[in-house]
């Protein structure tokens, strides 16, 4: 498994992910709508949730490996999540990284290109970044 795991993400407290779905002319890796739950025991979502994931083809995959899936999208997807955004959505590029070795520095350290960064941009996004180090430090 790659310790990294980067996805656009798109958040609106009103719109459907079909309604997501079409404005984007493409469709979600992963979607929850307003009113579903994680589990039955769980509250309903105040959001929907739409989601792309950027894959590639080794499982050692580092943000920079990354990068061409986010930018072979495209910069008319890019635009209309930028119309998504300026219509109340809030969309976020997320990497996760996951540390298991932290003197692997294969794991560790994030870069990301001026291309994406103009991506993002175009797409009135935010980075979020999530990091879990799970290392028995005794």
């Amino acid at each position: 498994m790659s310790a990294f795991r980067m996805y656009v993400r798109v958040v609106s407290p009103t719109l459907t992910p079909e309604e997501i779905s079409d404005r984007l002319g493409l469709q979600p890796d992963e979607a929850h709508a307003v009113g579903s739950r994680r589990r039955p025991d769980h509250p309903p979502r105040a959001f929907t949730s739409w989601m792309r994931h950027a894959t590639a083809a080794t499982p050692e995959a580092r943000p920079e490996d990354l990068e061409p899936v986010v930018l072979g999208w495209g910069h008319e997807f890019a635009r209309a999540l930028g119309q998504l955004a300026d219509a109340g959505g809030e969309v976020s590029l997320v990497i996760v990284q996951r540390i298991e070795d932290p003197e692997n520095t294969a794991a560790t350290g994030i870069f990301l290109g001026r291309p994406l960064i103009d991506w993002l941009s175009t797409a009135k996004g935010s980075l979020d970044i999530d990091q879990y180090v799970h290392h028995d430090c005794r």
